[in-house]
């Protein structure tokens, strides 16, 4: 019998066909293990600060989409990082290019907005505040979370509401009652008080000249999925994600603007 022999084309055609499996396969297991290609490749903090060559990049989540269920699903969290935060961070460096603000830190562009041509003020408002409001809200959730703050936060969360639990219940009904979409958040102005206030859209804190310590997302995109027009579930869900020690940083660096 004579011996099977391939040609070079075929061979070179077997070759790319085992290349494609290969790819096939491992994006399989990555969704199967939970995932996400921006967890995996990150060898580095998130990137808040415009680059001159590159301009604002989306962070890496720093977790597996499914990470946080049961209180919000990976579904949920694939979009929400993927599709919305990357689409602010695209609109935000198109607006921005050719522009010097687009190599300041996020926050340093929030505040100087006023500065800014009016052409280009609301798409930098919009797409940056929630570029800013979103590289902040990965970090301060993270699985296993929830719990209550110790130190310091705690100490300045119980003097100016009296108690956590009043903390979180006036959080809450302020994020309740927010019309439409936006966040609910717990900022610390100069003096370094804290208050609870509430933003429409994206608007960031920093606008404003507060600093956000923390705070959640009410647009629909962040919880309708799991919990339809249900968001009061989703607000009391949320508390069992908090990541107390990144919030805790936030607060010391607070001080500190």
């Amino acid at each position: 019998m004579r011996p099977f022999i391939l040609s070079k084309s075929q061979v070179l055609r077997r070759r790319e066909f085992l290349t494609q499996v290969t790819a096939v396969a491992g994006g399989i297991l990555l969704v199967a293990c939970g995932g996400t290609a921006a967890t995996e490749s990150a060898s580095s903090g998130p990137s808040e600060q415009g680059n001159p060559a590159k301009g604002f990049q989306l962070p890496p989540l720093g977790y597996a989409y499914n990470a946080l269920e049961p209180y919000i699903d990976a579904q949920t969290m694939q979009l929400h990082h993927d599709k919305h935060h990357a689409t602010y961070v695209k609109n935000l460096n198109d607006a921005l290019k050719n522009h010097p603000f687009a190599s300041l830190p996020i926050e340093e562009v929030l505040r100087r907005i006023n500065e800014l041509p009016e052409n280009i003020r609301t798409a930098v408002r919009n797409n940056g505040g929630g570029h800013a409001n979103h590289s902040m809200f990965w970090r301060i959730m993270k699985p296993k979370g929830g719990g209550e703050p110790a130190g310091e936060l705690a100490s300045a969360i119980k003097a100016n509401f009296g108690s956590f639990a009043s903390f979180k219940e006036a959080f809450n009904t302020t994020g309740s009652k927010v019309f439409g979409s936006g966040w609910v958040w717990l900022v610390s102005d100069k003096s370094g008080k804290l208050q609870i206030t509430s933003a429409a859209n994206q608007d960031s804190p920093l606008l404003n000249g507060l600093y956000p310590v923390m705070g959640n997302d009410v647009w629909e995109h962040a919880y309708y999925l799991k919990h339809q027009n249900r968001r009061a579930d989703y607000l009391n869900a949320w508390w069992n994600v908090t990541n107390w020690d990144e919030i805790a940083k936030r607060y010391g660096q607070a001080k500190n603007i």
